[in-house]
């Protein structure tokens, strides 16, 4: 495997963390992204924020551009390139070309970061041995109740408490980012970051990050399929991947369990995956709004 081209040192306390943000039509939602990396304490130190408007129509690098200002006051660089074709793959690739620190975060446009986490993150990647690192996973708070319903039994899945899930936000430090070349056209593409790894290189520190489910049951089954399908096409074209997994099981007096406790939320997810299976998708990227 080629490595990538980033830099090959350990990191540096006065060395910025490189955030490469990739956004299609995300006008609604990246304001409020930069706004949260805005508000990081002084633990972050030096940030470069590069945010990838990838094959927009609406005001996404405008919005982005208009922070230039709040980014310089607080001497952290913001770059917003404009791409005219859309695709996440091809946005984190240009993201990472433009990108200047031996650390990289990879962040959703939709996600908002707690004040800590960037902190949290430096001194996590503080090490010369490969690693990845992201924050513990929160739901943001949902709009409508079939949402609501989903995501207070989904949260509840062994798989995020502890298991370092890195879903649209994850970290990796220099050697961490040598384990893969360019990012590939798959949909899964933040498993395919965080299986470069055993699940005793990954961390997860203690601060949030807030993700959003997609809102609605039509949504959910969409960003369903879309999850499922990504999988399958993972392993399908990198099956060596799968021995990192790592993911916790859940048994059947778990199961029983968190079914008595949240009853609602369990049909509401069972419903969504029943549609799932009943007309699975292809390998085509979609998205839940």
């Amino acid at each position: 495997m080629q490595k990538a081209e980033c830099k090959t040192r350990t990191g540096t306390s006065s060395e910025p963390i490189s955030v490469v943000i990739p956004a299609h039509d995300e006008a609604n939602y990246i304001g409020a992204c930069l706004e949260a990396l805005l508000a990081q304490d002084a633990a972050a130190g030096p940030v470069e924020v590069i945010v990838a408007a990838n094959g927009c129509s609406d005001a996404t690098a405008d919005i982005a551009r208009s922070y230039a200002a709040a980014f310089t006051a607080r001497s952290w660089q913001l770059q917003v390139l404009d791409l005219p074709q859309g695709g996440k793959p091809s946005a984190l690739n240009a993201g990472d070309a433009t990108a200047s620190s031996a650390w990289r975060l990879y962040l959703d446009a939709d996600i908002r970061c707690h004040p800590a986490l960037l902190g949290q993150l430096r001194a996590a990647l503080s090490v010369s041995e490969p690693l990845y690192a992201t924050g513990r996973l929160e739901l943001a708070q949902a709009r409508s109740r079939i949402t609501a319903l989903y995501g207070s039994f989904w949260r509840r899945l062994p798989f995020l408490r502890g298991g370092a899930v890195g879903a649209g936000c994850y970290a990796v430090n220099a050697a961490g980012r040598e384990r893969w070349d360019t990012f590939p056209p798959l949909i899964a593409d933040d498993s395919y970051a965080r299986l470069q790894f055993s699940p005793t290189e990954r961390v997860e520190v203690p601060a949030p990050y807030y993700w959003p489910l997609a809102e609605g049951f039509l949504a959910l089954v969409r960003v369903r399929r879309r999850q499922d399908a990504g999988m399958r096409q993972l392993f399908a074209y990198h099956p060596e991947l799968v021995a990192h997994e790592g993911k916790a099981r859940l048994g059947p007096g778990e199961l029983l369990r968190l079914i008595l406790a949240v009853p609602s939320g369990f049909l509401v997810y069972a419903a969504v995956a029943l549609a799932v299976r009943t007309r699975p998708q292809g390998h085509d990227w979609s998205r839940g709004r």
